[in-house]
């Protein structure tokens, strides 16, 4: 199954009343409800339409083995990141996953965050009144989407920060707000006494695959951290923009024959397990995603022999 950086996360009322989790495709060990595209950006307009705000690469050290994980980060600090349901509308490429609520903790478990404390925020947001996403948004305006000053604001309500990732609002342009897990970033992870995984690592900024084969990580498993990356780019499969992350690699360039051979075999049967993972079937599958990639991910694909 493919394996992304997270686009969001909101608990939403159904029909039913049930709240869910609306949280972007990643290796949960979970069954989604739902599935769909969705392309991030800032919300900054003008006149020529909208600016990307979104930026990914690999600076989070993974908890799952001895290699860099995504991150995401706005490209204007000012401004906050927002996403849109329409193709092709600037941004980098993710999903938006819906999940019954009860797997709060289990996602906060994948996401490096203690589920007591997650769930505890959930509950002051219900005592607000308020949808999840709503309550977080509130608390990221009041701090001007300062991502530090951000995590210092619910340090100060739960007693609690998180070394890995933080989950932050996105605004949907249908009016939803979903949550996106952020790494605890290089500046601080909001109280002095938590250090930040970014920071214990000295990862100031976000790398491409070839600069995390450089990096000086003890016990760095680079077989592992191809293996990460090919299931990023597994997301192209499905329409997804993946276009940051499959620049760049040459039949001759370095890592992409590696790369490519991760990839080949962990392409064969993704649809199904696609459609596994997110309960969808065929038609739905159909009216959501897309066969469009872009050149430089179908020159990958040839590669790998997938195309």
């Amino acid at each position: 199954m493919m394996k992304m950086r997270r686009v969001g996360i909101d608990f939403a009322q159904s029909r039913n009343t049930r709240r869910r989790i609306w949280i972007a495709a990643q290796r949960l060990r979970i069954v989604g409800r739902a599935a769909r595209r969705c392309q991030l950006f800032d919300c900054a307009r003008c006149a020529s339409g909208c600016y990307p705000n979104a930026r990914r690469g690999l600076a989070k050290p993974s908890s799952h083995g001895s290699y860099l994980a995504m991150d995401i980060e706005p490209v204007d600090r000012g401004v906050p990141i927002s996403a849109s349901s329409a193709a092709d509308s600037g941004g980098i490429g993710g999903l938006l996953l819906t999940f019954d609520r009860e797997y709060a903790p289990l996602i906060a478990r994948r996401e490096e965050y203690d589920p007591d404390a997650f769930l505890r925020l959930i509950g002051l947001a219900d005592r607000a009144g308020l949808p999840l996403g709503k309550f977080l948004m509130e608390i990221a305006c009041d701090t001007n989407f300062d991502l530090l000053a951000y995590r210092i604001a619910l340090l100060t309500m739960l007693d609690y920060t998180s070394p890995g990732y933080i989950f932050h609002p996105i605004e949907i342009d249908d009016g939803r707000i979903a949550i996106v897990a952020i790494g605890s970033g290089f500046e601080g992870s909001g109280d002095p006494k938590v250090v930040s995984r970014r920071f214990q690592y000295k990862m100031d900024r976000l790398l491409s695959l070839d600069e995390s084969m450089r990096t000086e990580i003890p016990g760095f498993d680079r077989a592992g951290q191809i293996g990460y990356y090919a299931e990023c780019v597994l997301g192209g499969l499905h329409g997804v923009d993946v276009d940051d992350l499959a620049l760049g690699f040459h039949a001759d360039g370095d890592w992409a024959r590696d790369l490519a051979a991760h990839l080949g075999p962990i392409a064969a049967g993704e649809r199904e397990r696609f459609l596994e993972a997110t309960s969808l079937d065929a038609a739905q599958y159909g009216e959501r995603f897309s066969s469009n990639r872009t050149a430089s991910l179908v020159s990958l694909l040839k590669l790998a022999g997938v195309v």
